[in-house]
């Protein structure tokens, strides 16, 4: 039998609003299913979180949350400093679920951090480092966000250096006159460690360098381009070049100024803002 134009339309028509009608209960279910998931989370019971996370993705796919929740519930699940490999395992099953987010919402913070903590967590030192890296690279990004990451690969540099040079062994205190302690620093043993060191402090202007280019406001990088010239200095005077020293500590002590500088306008920002939201109350009375 042949259905009439009208009789194809009124069936089309309530083709239509079956479909949209399932959708709108299973999006509904997953809301449901989230709350669950919500509650079991607040309670610990990660597992059962995840379950219901994942219930609630199956019933709509495009949810955010739901691709959110997952992820959280999975890393709640891992344990912090152990190093099992089913522990691994269960970080490594969170970056996964990360991603999926990030393939979704390229500047989702919350996903690029809990990644970068994972691995730094898990000591895939590595991967956090080309994971930063590819961060700080990104074009498509906010300038301010792509100088937190070079801050950040800077302070792995300039901490490579310091727990060499700060070593006891490679250091030297001495008292003057008024018991005045001069601290002097000599040169490792192990040629390779003097050299590793090398590596990271040059390494580490360089990521400052660009850091400040990015935002020349950042205290952060201007913090850390002191320290790192400090490294800089400890260095050179292991290497026996006095005059090397000395630049490295011109250029500390400017630094240090605008670090300075940057400190006091922020301390002086952060009080008229709390002075503002103080006095917001009593204007709205």
């Amino acid at each position: 039998m042949k259905l009439s134009q009208t009789g194809i339309a009124i069936t089309l028509a309530v083709l239509v609003v079956t479909t949209s009608g399932c959708g709108l209960v299973n999006r509904i279910r997953a809301k449901n299913d989230l709350n669950e998931a919500a509650r079991a989370y607040r309670e610990g019971h990660f597992e059962e979180a995840e379950q219901y996370s994942r219930k609630a993705l199956d019933l709509d796919p495009d949810n955010k949350t739901a691709l959110a929740f997952i992820a959280r519930t999975i890393h709640a699940q891992y344990k912090p400093g152990v190093q099992t490999p089913e522990n691994i395992a269960k970080a490594n099953e969170a970056i996964q679920a990360y991603q999926r987010i990030l393939e979704k919402d390229p500047k989702n913070d919350e996903a690029y951090k809990a990644i970068a903590y994972l691995y730094g967590a898990t000591k895939e030192e590595d991967k956090l480092r080309a994971w930063i890296s590819a961060r700080a690279t990104d074009t498509s990004l906010e300038p301010e966000k792509r100088a937190e990451a070079y801050v950040v690969l800077a302070s792995k540099d300039w901490d490579c250096s310091f727990k060499m040079t700060e070593l006891p062994s490679n250091k030297v205190t001495t008292l003057g006159a008024g018991n005045k302690a001069t601290i002097s620093y000599k040169k490792p043993k192990d040629q390779k460690d003097f050299d590793t060191a090398q590596q990271c402090v040059k390494r580490g202007l360089e990521e400052i360098e660009n850091a400040i280019k990015l935002d020349p406001n950042s205290e952060a990088a201007w913090s850390y381009k002191t320290n790192l010239l400090l490294e800089a200095a400890k260095l050179a005077e292991m290497d026996g070049k006095m005059d090397q020293k000395t630049e490295f500590d011109k250029q500390r002590e400017i630094a240090q100024k605008r670090t300075n500088t940057l400190s006091e306008a922020n301390k002086k920002k952060k009080a008229e803002e709390e002075a503002r939201k103080a006095a917001s109350p009593a204007k709205k009375s």
